[in-house]
């Protein structure tokens, strides 16, 4: 006797944490960029 076939879920469970760790470096980014730019600006002037 074969076991009956499961069907595979509809939606896969996502990985918040993933998409919210890429985020988070994306915006530690940015910042980092904006602040090296501004302290360079201040030394410069």
């Amino acid at each position: 006797m074969s076991a009956p076939k499961r069907k595979a879920p509809a939606m896969k469970a996502k990985q918040p944490e993933a998409v919210n760790k890429k985020m988070l470096y994306w915006w530690v980014g940015i910042f980092g960029v904006i602040l090296i730019a501004m302290i360079l600006l201040l030394v410069l002037t």
